[in-house]
């Protein structure tokens, strides 16, 4: 259901105004006010797309300070991630170097 716009008292003061001032010779009175009165529709949907504009602007800059707080929180996060998957998948340095120890004790032994 559409909300019927009523215009204030200043845009209906100034769309008679802007009425008047473009008023043509032998232009009757009711012609006036149906200008003034388109007037007055383009002055309330002009401000209601205006509070739109206004209102996305605020959602995408309140979504930008979500993410940008959820990026400066992540960080942390990843360390913690990262630190117990390294201590989950130990690395297989330490065991080649005791296979070679392993094998270069038992060459040694059995060449003696």
């Amino acid at each position: 259901m559409k909300k019927k716009v009523v215009p204030s008292e200043q845009s209906q003061q100034e769309a008679a105004k802007l009425a008047k001032a473009t008023q043509k010779p032998g232009q009757t009175k009711e012609q006036t006010r149906l200008i003034a009165q388109g007037i007055e529709k383009g002055i309330a949907l002009y401000k209601k797309q205006q509070k739109e504009k206004n209102r996305q602007a605020d959602k995408a800059k309140k979504k930008a300070q979500k993410a940008k707080a959820n990026e400066q929180d992540s960080p942390v996060i990843d360390q913690e991630i990262n630190s117990t998957h390294s201590a989950q998948k130990p690395s297989m340095l330490p065991w080649a170097l005791l296979a070679v120890s392993w094998i270069g004790f038992i060459a040694y032994i059995t060449l003696q």
